[in-house]
């Protein structure tokens, strides 16, 4: 507002002083007129000899008059630009001033924003000392649930560690009762007393479900029962249920039928499964059946129901073996052309240990233990290892090319492998020690995954061979005591039932053989 009062004075003070000019210019010129006066009266006398004098004076004069005037003009142009200028500038006064004054009421916006702003910071900051205070209150809790976890952990290690030393001296009390048996089925060659024998020692008699389970002397099969056409575009895994006829097969047609070999009916068909059936366990009550499957993915059905109970996710390549725990029904274990072997909580259905291994794995199985897993690899050699803790316990070469599968006996101390170079091994599980080989000329193993087994009195061993026939060796000698010729393709996989008979065979085309 100064600056405007020195504004508008000087403005004043401009005008006042083109008034004052504009005054002396019409003074002076009355003057001049007053002063020249006489001399235009002089003119005007008749004086020949000064007229021209005067007239070059009064010339001069008029001059001088139109440059007054001119002067004066511009003086007016001047006036009437300042006072424009004058005006412009006023209203560009009046637009700052309003500006300003808006200016002036942000400012006192913001610092009323500012005000409100400070006393939300002053809330936040005493919510934030509020947090801080419980979480330091919650990172002593934590470090003492952490220490009370520690002391647990080591407490539970030690639990484990004396668990371990009870399993092991379970197992040396086992080999123990397995070498009197061995001893005792030596000395006693009738079989009355061999069965009698079998009772006696204690912890080789096996339970089913129903009670003691007893051992039944496998008859040689020599003839045909049924011939199923079973699944489409063929079948690589079948097995009899635990102490029963009921077969469960199968195939790439994606579906797992349970048949009722008395009548070659079919009892059941289980389906879910997304991608070809590479290889099938059943839990030891025979509720739960799990297939392996070239989706990567391994499927678990309630037998009663039908329905898929889980699907196994994890694995990131067809999962072409399988096996469950012969002590419990809820761990089982897989592997897959990932190059690893993954242990299954099937109660929870999902992975809680994971193996791996430098050659992929085409069979494996639980030993009777539970504790240890024996695996057949495309290398050829037969691996051991320990479940919990992932440990390659035992490594053997069991065949020159690669494994195709494991089958162990009932009493868990041998185990038959089959390989790629044709030939059918039997194992000793505490040595690795090679026990029994088995071979016949035309005796060709069909696949990466051809299936042989062991008859259930562990005295015959069976294996399929790729131009459709069924090879049957004595155990003791090793001599073929039968050869069944029905399958018009490779068969690959052959089951042998617990109760002694029957024997069944599966080839590429699908059908499913019985053999009595």
């Amino acid at each position: 507002m100064i600056g405007l009062l020195d504004f508008r004075s000087s403005d004043e003070i401009a005008v006042d002083a083109i008034k004052h000019a504009v005054k002396a210019l019409r003074k002076r010129h009355l003057l001049e007129e007053g002063a020249h006066a006489p001399a235009f009266i002089a003119i005007s006398r008749p004086f020949l000899s000064q007229g021209s004098e005067w007239k070059e004076k009064a010339e001069n004069l008029e001059l001088e008059l139109q440059q007054c005037y001119k002067a004066q003009s511009r003086l007016s142009e001047q006036l009437v630009v300042e006072v424009a200028e004058c005006r412009t500038s006023k209203a560009l006064v009046q637009e700052k001033e309003a500006v300003v004054t808006n200016l002036q009421n942000e400012v006192t916006q913001a610092r009323e924003e500012c005000s409100q702003l400070k006393e939300i910071l002053e809330e936040k900051t005493k919510a934030l000392d509020l947090v801080v205070s419980e979480n330091q209150a919650l990172r002593a809790q934590l470090e003492e649930l952490t220490l009370k976890a520690k002391n647990a952990e080591a407490e539970n290690k030690m639990l484990i560690d004396r668990w371990m030393l009870q399993k092991m001296q379970d197992a040396e009390r086992l080999n123990e009762v397995n070498a009197l048996y061995e001893e005792l089925k030596d000395r006693l060659k009738s079989s009355s007393i061999e069965q009698l024998a079998r009772q006696q020692v204690d912890g080789v008699v096996r339970q089913s479900e129903a009670g003691a389970e007893y051992f039944v002397e496998s008859s040689v099969p020599t003839a045909l029962k049924y011939k199923i056409n079973a699944h489409e575009g063929g079948c690589g895994s079948v097995l009899f249920e635990h102490n029963s006829n009921r077969l469960v097969s199968g195939g790439q047609d994606q579906t797992i039928k349970i048949w009722d070999t008395n009548s070659g009916a079919l009892s059941r068909t289980l389906h879910g499964c997304i991608g070809s059936v590479l290889d099938l366990t059943i839990t030891h009550d025979n509720k739960a059946v799990i297939a392996a499957s070239s989706s990567s993915n391994l499927y678990v059905w309630d037998v009663g129901s039908g329905r898929v109970r889980h699907t196994l996710t994890g694995h990131v390549d067809k999962v072409c073996a399988v096996d469950v725990s012969k002590i419990s029904g809820r761990h089982a274990v897989s592997a897959a052309y990932d190059r690893t072997i993954k242990l299954w909580d099937l109660q929870k259905g999902y992975c809680t240990n994971t193996i791996i291994f430098p050659s992929n794995c085409n069979a494996l199985c639980f030993s009777m233990d539970g504790q240890t897993i024996c695996s057949g690899h495309v290398d050829g050699n037969l691996r051991l290892w320990d479940i919990q803790t992932g440990r390659l316990l035992s490594e053997v070469a069991a065949h020159s090319q690669a494994v195709t599968s494991i089958c162990p006996s009932r009493s868990g101390n041998i185990v038959l492998t089959s390989g790629r170079d044709n030939l059918h091994n039997l194992f000793d599980m505490r040595t690795l020690e090679v026990c029994g080989t088995f071979r016949a000329n035309g005796n060709r193993v069909a696949s990466n995954w051809s299936r042989s087994c062991i008859s259930a009195d562990d005295n015959h061993v069976v294996a399929g061979s790729v131009d459709g026939s069924i090879y049957i060796w004595s155990r003791v000698g090793a001599d073929i005591v039968s050869t069944l010729r029905e399958h018009s393709a490779p068969v690959l996989a052959c089951s042998w039932s617990e109760l002694g008979k029957p024997l069944a065979s599966a080839d590429k085309n699908g059908n499913l053989c019985i053999w009595t």
